[in-house]
């Protein structure tokens, strides 16, 4: 079987890497011209742990955390109001952060600087035409490229995304504070800003958010967004002034909306989509790395037993969707609690979260370790061929 992914994130690697698994060899196109190294810190939960761990991967991912050993919510002149540790709700509470990097775990063809242009679905596959020119024939090809997915507009047409009233933007400053594997947010009425320490306490990765409509904007028109975060976040006091000056020299800038994907069907004939393409959940979830790994697993894993190949991409939506829309409800249910947008609502989350480790924690996350560990992985091992 001939596979293309467009997408070398999260979801695209770890696809890659069942499918080779499976005796399938994938080839990836990337937009970016290499890696990443930056943007935000992502959460692995609940099911999304047991598929990193049948990958072999969960020890490898735990000693690249961010060993970021809790979260500090504080107010204007930086006194501590409430603190969470990261050992607290067996690590599956608010502060669960991971960073991982899945490319060092495949071994697959990677075209970094292209993507896809054109589609066209003929009897011998899909032929496909690329950004340079180029042009190859592939059994299935499947957009694993995130939030605004160039696959999905090719399959779909325009599809709008589900705005839950948020942005946010991510960048790379100096650690003036000399914090040691913590984290620090200010939260203002509809805004807020926080740091987590990076790179063995060197840097922070700055992190902000505010409310908005819709702003319809060019998501990569980056001189525009860091005009737009400066505007937005001046006057919030604290540390601001100084994080934002950095961003003119933040080669890493990441900013986007606290958006959702909702599509009738995540597949059309030999085409299909993965991860946000297909069902982003929003960063309020919690749940987009464990989304992308545990969608990557199904979806192999039927790719490698259905008879064909839009009977693969049926298979793996009937048993995927379930679980996916109680993520994304849960998504939705987040963003309006987690970003208070009243002067009350600022000092009823300092009050909420100070009071999170003396109560119950299944009246406090009871419904949402449903959602965590509600998905059961099925077993594909007969289809292996290979060894991790």
């Amino acid at each position: 079987m001939r596979v293309l992914i467009s997408g070398a994130s999260i979801a695209g690697p770890a696809l890659a890497f069942w499918l080779h698994r499976y005796g399938i060899e994938a080839t990836l196109v990337e937009r970016a011209p290499a890696p990443r190294p930056g943007g935000q810190a992502v959460d692995l939960r609940g099911v999304g742990k047991v598929a990193a761990d049948r990958m072999g991967l969960l020890e490898n991912i735990r000693a690249a955390c961010t060993d970021t050993g809790g979260l500090s919510l504080v107010d204007a002149s930086g006194r501590r109001r409430a603190t969470l540790t990261v050992d607290q709700f067996g690590g599956d509470g608010p502060i669960a952060e991971i960073e991982i990097l899945l490319r060092e775990a495949t071994d697959n063809e990677y075209l970094y600087g292209d993507r896809i242009v054109l589609l066209d679905e003929q009897p011998d596959g899909v032929h496909v035409t690329f950004e340079s020119g180029s042009s190859r024939v592939f059994d299935t090809v499947i957009g694993a490229d995130g939030l605004h997915s160039g696959v999905r507009s090719l399959l779909f047409g325009d599809v709008p995304l589900q705005h839950l009233g948020r942005y946010l933007a991510f960048w790379t400053a100096r650690n003036h504070l000399g914090l040691e594997n913590w984290s620090l947010v200010h939260n203002a009425p509809g805004r807020s800003i926080g740091v987590r320490t990076i790179n063995s306490n060197q840097a922070f990765m700055a992190f902000a958010s505010f409310h908005a409509d819709d702003l319809h904007h060019d998501y990569r028109d980056i001189a525009w967004q860091k005009s737009l975060v400066r505007s937005r976040l001046s006057g919030l006091g604290w540390e601001t002034a100084e994080l934002v000056s950095q961003l003119d020299d933040a080669a890493d800038f990441y900013f986007d909306s606290v958006s959702q994907v909702h599509l009738p069907s995540w597949s059309a004939g030999r085409f299909g989509l993965l991860g946000d393409a297909a069902f982003c959940a929003s960063p309020s979830s919690g749940q987009g790395t464990s989304l992308a790994l545990v969608g990557a697993y199904v979806l192999a894993g039927e790719l490698a037993a259905a008879p064909d190949v839009p009977a693969a991409w049926a298979a793996y939506e009937d048993r995927l969707r379930p679980w996916v829309s109680a993520n994304q409800k849960m998504g939705r249910a987040n963003a309006r609690a987690g970003s208070p947008s009243s002067a009350l609502g600022v000092r009823l989350q300092q009050f909420g979260m100070r009071i999170l480790p003396h109560l119950p924690e299944r009246l406090l996350f009871g419904s949402m370790l449903a959602v965590l560990n509600g998905f059961d992985l099925p077993d594909y091992s007969r289809y292996l061929t290979a060894v991790a």
